[in-house]
């Protein structure tokens, strides 16, 4: 089965704000293949706002693969920043802008960053939901759209199927958030080593998020997130659990699952193994003891699960990560 990425180009556009999010696709296609794991097809198109050739803000060329009047499938859109005022843009985009309201319509997932996101405001995909944009387009882009819920703390937002980031970096984790979905964790993980200098928890790469009310609003899910994190390197923590906060298996089961879309187990094992990323990132403990710190007594257990998890073994881990420390 194949996955479709169409990235929009356009005038003004910042070259890296495109390619970046193709070179993270393609690399995870490459780690897929060469490590045996389930792939999918990936095809990247290239489509521009007049089905001609664009000039970046680098002074130089992109040509489009494709029109917007040709008939092909997108699974993923991503549109680009434009360089200073995006008005002249989007001015000139309005096949571009009634294309993007079709693909909506059809369940498609956008990416936007920076002053790429007035792309879906000029299109009312974004009236009364949050979005940001880069820092210093936040007062027109209110201005311009006065009925999106602009989110000037976070970096990233999402609601439904639209990512918005507000800068490069931003957009590059939102990227790998969907390799995740694509091609599993482990290649996720191969990607964050590959392209960042800090290895983040995948789930935290989006700032706001509309499923975010469910766990905010559910007390006893809270509690029982704290009481696990609080808790962590303590073994045989799940069984304990549901009598610590007061309620029968089955229904803390259900609700932590519809408040995080994690089991309790799942949820424990992402905080322990982020926390074992951290102690083999940042002190000279042995494996063992990292192991120890972060819940698993047996420390051939402890590898096992960390190479499952993130795709290498804990002191591969600690020799990529640490590598990326340059000092003088």
């Amino acid at each position: 089965m194949k996955f479709n990425v169409t990235l929009v180009l356009c005038d003004k556009m910042l070259v890296s704000s495109s390619t970046l999010a193709a070179e993270i696709f393609k690399f995870s296609q490459s780690m897929a293949m060469a490590t045996g794991n389930p792939i999918r097809d990936l095809v990247i198109r290239r489509v521009s706002t007049n089905d001609s050739a664009v000039t970046t803000s680098s002074g130089f060329e992109m040509q489009p693969t494709h029109g917007l009047q040709e008939t092909f499938p997108s699974d993923l859109i991503h549109l680009p920043a434009i360089w200073r005022n995006p008005r002249p843009v989007i001015n000139r985009s309005q096949m571009l802008l009634n294309w993007i309201s079709k693909q909506h319509v059809l369940n498609t997932i956008f990416t936007a960053v920076g002053t790429g996101v007035c792309f879906l405001a000029e299109s009312g995909l974004l009236d009364n939901k949050p979005v940001t944009t880069h820092w210093h387009y936040f007062d027109q882009l209110k201005k311009s759209y006065p009925n999106v819920l602009l989110q000037r703390q976070h970096f990233t937002t999402k609601t439904g199927n639209i990512y918005c980031a507000a800068s490069i970096n931003a957009m590059a984790e939102i990227i790998v958030l969907h390799v995740e979905r694509v091609f599993g964790r482990v290649i996720a993980r191969q990607a964050q080593r590959h392209f960042f200098h800090e290895i983040r928890n995948l789930s935290s790469a989006i700032g706001y998020s509309d499923g975010e009310e469910s766990s905010l609003t559910d007390e006893a899910i809270m509690q029982a997130k704290i009481w696990l994190q609080d808790n962590m390197s303590k073994h045989s923590l799940i069984r304990h659990l549901s009598s610590n906060i007061g309620m029968n298996k089955r229904t803390l089961n259900r609700r932590f699952k519809s408040a995080t879309g994690q089991s309790p187990s799942d949820y424990l094992n992402e905080v322990r193994m982020n926390f074992a990323c951290e102690l083999l990132k940042n002190t000279d403990l042995s494996i063992l003891e990292v192991a120890n710190f972060s819940g698993h007594s047996n420390q051939s257990w402890f590898s096992s699960r960390f190479k499952k998890w993130s795709g290498s073994s804990p002191s591969g881990y600690r020799k990529s990560v640490r590598s990326k420390n340059f000092s003088s």
